[in-house]
């Protein structure tokens, strides 16, 4: 058994420093039935996660399979200073009210994938409100400029001589110090955490907690391009509030070497089941859509149900193999001549005319079924059916 869950833990990882430790907890609980905790933060910096965001879930979730509670910490603290990591500059801070409402969504997402029974919901505010002056000066004492400067995004933008705010220097230090009050076994992040990770090793050790976390890191997802990870403002993203369509059908339309990535960090299969799949690929027994078409009802159930997923696959089968129109498509009106990009834009196919424009440039874009070449094009009284790529339609109905 516990060779069977160092596979499932190792699944998709970067990097695991203290393997041992994993391995003597794990012991423990298969011998003992003695449970250990998995501590991962999130800072409520936006109210929707992406199917990057849910890659620790994921393996948060594999984790409670065998023997783990989950210290699911909210940076309700950490939210108001704002991680500097991977930032060029000093992130805007967020107001209470951003937080709370953040805070409310993330939680309601993340009990899709994660078992609630074995999540114990903490909020860092609590313990560093309460850290006091003395205490922050006593925490800051810990670590050295110098030291601080050798993470990869403070000394480029200190050669840069972009600015760093001291508040900035103290991200990595209050992450590290939620270890220590959690007195956690093992924490999870990001390739990108690895500094403010090995945090929480080090100032476990200072503040004598008798116990150093082990630390696993997992790799970032890529987006929908299969080039650069998965971002909301490089718009290659699925959504985890998606509409069932939309999320099946860019699921679909990711390649079939990314979906065997997608498959290793986000589906529940199991590791032999994978290799089924892909041995059968491989052989030709399987069809790489069918497969792709699994993940895609198999994620779209997590978020959704599965008559959603089985409801998306129809549609998706209705427009793209047959060639017809979506069963539900959004209404809207207008008074007076519409330019089409403004139109586009009004009925939510498009983020901006100049978004829009491109789009009609590259043959991206249909009215009534045919495709528009004349970006300039005026929607004069009529009825019109939009359509921008192959999933997104409106109907348009200029008075």
């Amino acid at each position: 058994m516990i060779e069977e869950a160092l596979l499932e833990i190792n699944r998709g990882t970067a990097e695991i420093i203290d393997i041992e430790r994993i391995e003597k907890l794990l012991k423990a609980y298969f011998d003992e039935g003695k449970n250990y905790t998995v501590k991962a933060g999130f800072d409520p910096t936006a109210p929707d996660l992406h199917l990057g965001h849910t890659v620790l879930l994921q393996k948060l979730a594999t984790f409670q399979k065998f023997g783990a509670r989950v210290q699911f910490l909210i940076g309700d603290f950490t939210a108001t200073i704002g991680d500097p990591t991977g930032k060029s500059a000093t992130r805007k801070v967020l107001t209470p009210q951003d937080i709370a409402k953040n805070i409310e969504s993330y939680t309601s997402q993340a009990f899709k994938i994660l078992d609630e029974s074995k999540t114990d919901i903490v909020y860092n505010k609590e313990w560093l409100d309460a850290l006091g002056s003395v205490g922050m000066l006593q925490l800051a004492s810990n670590l050295t400029v110098a030291r601080m400067l050798e993470r990869d995004d403070f000394s480029k933008r200190y050669a840069s001589q972009t600015p760093i705010a001291l508040s900035e220097f103290m991200y990595p230090l209050l992450q590290g110090y939620d270890s220590v009050h959690l007195k956690s076994d093992i924490e999870i992040g990001g390739t990108d955490q690895k500094f403010n990770l090995l945090m929480g090793r080090q100032l476990q050790k200072s503040y004598e907690i008798k116990k150093q976390q082990a630390v696993l890191m997992m790799p970032i997802l890529e987006g929908l391009d299969g080039v650069q990870k998965m971002s909301k403002s490089l718009g290659n993203y699925i959504g985890v509030t998606d509409a069932p369509n939309d999320m099946f059908g860019k699921i679909l339309s990711i390649s079939d070497d990314l979906m065997w990535r997608f498959y290793e960090l986000l589906s529940s299969k199991t590791l032999n089941e994978i290799a089924d799949l892909k041995t059968g690929v491989s052989d030709g027994s399987l069809h790489p859509k069918s497969v792709k078409e699994a993940l895609a009802l198999e994620i779209t159930t997590r978020f959704h149900s599965e008559d959603a997923a089985n409801n998306a696959k129809s549609e998706f089968d209705k427009v793209h193999s047959k060639s017809q129109i979506p069963t539900d498509i959004p209404e809207f009106s207008c008074e007076g001549e519409v330019w089409i990009a403004k139109a586009l834009l009004d009925c939510a196919l498009e983020p901006s005319t100049s978004q829009a424009r491109r789009d009609i440039k590259q043959g991206g874009v249909k009215i009534n079924q045919e495709k528009v070449a004349d970006e300039k094009l005026v929607l004069t009284t009529g009825e019109y059916l939009l359509q921008v790529g192959k999933r997104k339609f409106a109907k348009l109905k200029v008075n």
